[in-house]
């Protein structure tokens, strides 16, 4: 399977001159209706602008988005400056329709995939089962994919640990096996402790020092809002630490609706100061949960020196 043309790999675009401190990049989602598509597009021709290193597309639970998924990435290859990275999940998929889905991204010129074995549609958090024709692993699914092509694979990493393993060293051990399968990168799930971030990568190097060697791209959200925040690390089973909930429910307020506007100035100090951290310890880049709008990240972005204008 080849590619119509060739995009730099998720490694190789890093490696390149970047205005900054670190490059950045920065995630989007699927919209799920024609108003939220319009504002996708406001968001990512800001993004543009700013010249991420790379942006890329979630794949809904139980491949409940893959069309969209698919047909938006092809979109912002085709009609953007942007190097995009499509999401690929084994959940509800056989391996020939996995296949067949790498297909379409390779004829759409993309060869820059995430690979992930997924989350159960429904409950996040519940049992997940294989597809009776699918893979197990998202090892499994890194390997097939590199097996189809000249394609760049990176995987999902877990600062806290994965809901599904037993320990951190189980989690560990998941995530060295996906980089020798072939990925060549791992982005984490977000998280609100940059110590969560460092013993990861200590644990990695530890476990692995040629697959700690690669690059470990924290995810970073900047909080908008403390219900939307509280939800999501409900449903990926990461946490709030004490601190940062206590900073959060303060700008809150006691009022029957939260103060966004006060939720938000603390959550984008808060971006900040992970960020900034994270950059003093030397992490490759910052990838960024956008949730579909510009101006919090690129509040962020001005604020660690990033020569961006705020949307």
């Amino acid at each position: 399977m080849t590619q119509t043309q060739r995009q730099p790999s998720i490694v190789e675009r890093l490696s390149e001159p970047h205005s900054g401190p670190v490059p950045f990049s920065v995630e989007f989602f699927p919209p799920r209706d024609e108003a939220a598509e319009e504002r996708l597009w406001r968001a990512v021709r800001v993004f543009e602008r700013m010249h991420p290193a790379f942006v890329s597309m979630t794949y809904g639970a139980g491949g409940s988005t893959r069309d969209r998924t698919a047909r938006i990435t092809g979109q912002l290859e085709r009609e953007t400056t942007l190097l995009p990275v499509a999401h690929l999940t084994a959940v509800n998929h056989s391996v020939d329709e996995l296949r067949a889905m790498v297909g379409t991204y390779a004829d759409q010129g993309i060869s820059n995939i995430l690979a992930l074995r997924g989350d159960p549609p429904g409950d996040p958090l519940g049992d997940w089962h294989r597809h009776p024709q699918g893979v197990a692993y998202a090892e499994d699914l890194v390997r097939l994919v590199r097996d189809l092509g000249d394609f760049h694979v990176g995987v999902a990493s877990f600062p806290e640990g994965h809901h599904r393993s037993p320990d951190l060293e189980h989690d560990t051990r998941q995530l060295v096996a996906k980089l020798r399968a072939g990925a060549e990168y791992s982005i984490t799930q977000m998280f609100f402790d940059v110590e969560f971030y460092l013993r990861l990568r200590d644990r990695l190097v530890a476990a692995d020092p040629e697959q700690g060697a690669k690059p470990l791209i924290p995810g970073i959200m900047p909080v908008t809002s403390l219900a939307t925040v509280r939800r999501m690390v409900e449903l990926s089973g990461a946490s709030i630490p004490a601190d940062v909930e206590r900073r959060l429910v303060h700008a809150a307020g006691d009022g029957p609706e939260e103060d966004r506007q006060a939720v938000r100035a603390v959550g984008i100090d808060l971006a900040t100061e992970m960020s900034q951290r994270l950059i003093a310890e030397g992490v490759p880049s910052l990838h960024f949960c956008s949730m579909n709008f510009a101006k919090a990240t690129s509040e962020v972005l001005e604020r660690l020196g990033m020569d961006v204008l705020v949307a």
